[in-house]
């Protein structure tokens, strides 16, 4: 306890510094009591005397030597692709179809989700006792009978079983349809990308090959669409016509001395023909190559020739 009396010197005070025990002891009547201090004492008188004139407390030390600079504007977290969430009943419609195939074993796990595809693009594979099932968007609103369709036929070709007549009309009818089928060419185009080279190759120049060909057999009419030559010497698919892209793609396999005219010019004018003739759909079924269309094939003068020359690829 601190206590302040006048010393001798006037206009002075001097400070007296008492202790004071933790406990004592008063009489009161004849029984003795203990004063004791609280477990967690607060500051005593002469801590809180001596505080007034001490300065602030430092702060507690860090880790860091400065104090760590504050962000004026936090960066920017990157959003994360939102997946698209696979509903119970999916889940449920594939495990039917796998005890309709395969009723004695047991169902693995399934992981089903669905993709932005460019394409109405499904797959299915087993890693690790586990069913990866991919779905293109565009089939998450499709009918319950349509899913059931698509079900079956991934597992049955997965597990090499026959695929049912009505699941595959179901599902080739759903696909073909006017609106699936705009929505399927729409994605093509917005969300797929072209490879495109150059019309010009080093024997044979595509857009003067079109531009002849238009003339002879079309009067001109047809608007001259992209054209390019295949990145690679590409045997398989030796041309196709891309209506998402307007493009006009030919395999560079052509474009070499060897290789007679006819053979481009009856290339390029069968891919000419879908720019006059695009495909349509009859009766739930795509119909690529129509009677019209065979008939003005037909009309090609060296058609023989170049059809035995392809075949010799």
């Amino acid at each position: 306890m601190a206590s302040a009396f006048p010393s001798n010197n006037p206009g002075s005070y001097k400070i007296i510094l008492v202790r004071i025990n933790s406990a004592t002891k008063t009489t009161t009547g004849n029984k003795d009591h203990a004063l004791t201090t609280p477990k967690h004492p607060g500051p005593s008188p002469l801590r809180q005397f001596l505080q007034l004139f001490s300065p602030s407390p430092a702060p507690p030390p860090t880790l860091f030597h400065e104090p760590p600079a504050t962000r004026l504007h936090p960066k920017p977290k990157k959003p994360r692709a939102k997946k698209i969430p696979t509903s119970t009943s999916l889940v449920t419609i594939f495990e039917h179809e796998y005890r309709e195939l395969r009723p004695r074993a047991p169902i693995p796990a399934l992981d089903i989700r669905f993709r932005r595809f460019t394409s109405l693009n499904t797959t299915i594979r087993l890693r690790e006792g586990r069913l990866n099932v991919r779905l293109s968007d565009l089939l998450e609103p499709a009918p319950e009978t349509v899913h059931h369709a698509i079900a079956h036929i991934l597992l049955a070709k997965l597990y090499k079983k026959p695929i049912a007549r009505t699941h595959a009309d179901r599902y080739r009818r759903h696909v073909s349809s006017e609106g699936v089928s705009k929505q399927a060419e729409h994605i093509r185009q917005t969300r797929g990308r072209k490879r495109l080279s150059t019309s010009a190759g080093r024997h044979y120049d595509l857009d003067e090959v079109f531009e002849s060909l238009n003339t002879r057999f079309f009067h001109g009419l047809l608007g001259r669409p992209t054209l390019t030559w295949s990145a690679h010497h590409a045997r398989r698919m030796l041309g196709h016509y891309d209506a998402a892209h307007n493009t006009i793609v030919v395999s560079r396999v052509f474009d070499r001395p060897d290789t007679p005219r006819c053979a481009i010019e009856y290339l390029l004018y069968h891919e000419m023909l879908h720019l006059k003739h695009p495909v349509r759909v009859k009766a739930g079924r795509r119909c690529v190559h129509s009677r019209e269309f065979q008939a003005e094939e037909r009309l090609f003068p060296e058609l023989a020739a170049a059809k035995a020359y392809l075949k010799q690829l």
